[in-house]
């Protein structure tokens, strides 16, 4: 990164600057990263690429050594910018793929701490996401054709002539923030999504959110077929074991969940929990509940 702020060229300089409105809005998740393997579900570093095929969908992700695969944690800052972008739109404010904000913002809206060592991380975040490069058939006219970005185009951070921090911009790639501007891609999730520790159990209700939606049936997915959708590095069996963890604990906020066993397959039934008034609207005001006895 540069030490000052450079003049705006290329990409930066055809694009209208969207300054953040803030971290008091609903975070919201686009569903195409919901739904597909897109990230690693790994805290330690991971370099293996995801290559994914099921039907016409394919998705292939790859990694750098140096930074490793973008993070199910780094996609927290996704989350951040589709929320700044749907806010701003439903207000009727213009939005752009050039973002301006502070890593306090970013940290204080995903619930993390803002010593220094988030912002280390977040900076570490940051690098993953952009030199993590994706292509994919979703979304395009041609299921063959073929592409390829990065969740970040570039980020760079912003200084005063003295050196003290301004905050950072980023560039949001062409694909993510066209299905984020589109609304019918875009789904509100819980604050308590940010609460979730465990790699499995974040994807778990990413997807859950995605399919299971508001349907009082609910939906129900084979063990084996979330194991493909995940993308996970770990055998089936550690997979399944570690879903049937996640099942005992009723650990995913809005959602009750059950395994079910029928001619030697597992299979994982989710639906919504109706939620309580008071709950509902201390999570939609951020502030913290205990669901504990």
């Amino acid at each position: 990164m540069t030490p000052h702020a450079a003049p705006r060229s290329g990409e930066r300089a055809q694009l209208a600057l969207f300054p953040s409105l803030g971290g008091d809005i609903a975070p919201r998740d686009a569903q195409d990263l919901m739904a597909w393997p897109f990230f690693s579900l790994a805290k330690r570093r991971r370099v293996t690429p995801i290559d994914f095929r099921m039907g016409a969908t394919w998705i292939s992700v790859e990694a750098v050594p140096e930074h490793g695969m973008a993070t199910i944690w780094d996609a927290d800052v996704l989350i951040w910018a589709a929320s700044q972008i749907v806010a701003a739109r439903d207000a009727g404010l213009p939005t752009s793929r050039l973002m301006a904000t502070t890593p306090h913002e970013i940290l204080t809206f995903t619930g993390r701490g803002t010593g220094k060592d988030h912002y280390d991380r977040l900076k570490a975040a940051l690098d993953r996401l952009q030199s993590t490069t994706v292509a994919t058939s979703i979304r395009q006219q041609h299921q063959r054709r073929r592409h390829r970005f990065s969740w970040i185009n570039e980020w760079q951070e912003r200084l005063d002539g003295d050196g003290r921090p301004l905050g950072l911009e980023l560039i949001l790639p062409d694909w993510f923030y066209a299905g984020v501007v589109d609304r019918t891609f875009v789904l509100t999730i819980d604050r308590a999504y940010f609460d979730l520790t465990g790699g499995l159990e974040r994807w778990l209700y990413r997807i859950v959110r995605k399919h299971g939606g508001q349907q009082e049936g609910g939906w129900s997915f084979d063990v084996s077929h979330l194991h493909l959708k995940s993308g996970a590095l770990s055998p089936l069996k550690q997979f399944a074991f570690e879903l049937r963890g996640i099942v005992r604990r009723q650990s995913l906020p809005g959602y009750a969940l059950a395994i079910e066993r029928a001619f030697g397959r597992e299979r994982l039934t989710f639906a919504p929990v109706p939620a309580d008034p008071f709950e509902k609207a201390a999570r939609r005001m951020g502030l913290a509940v205990d669901n504990r006895p």
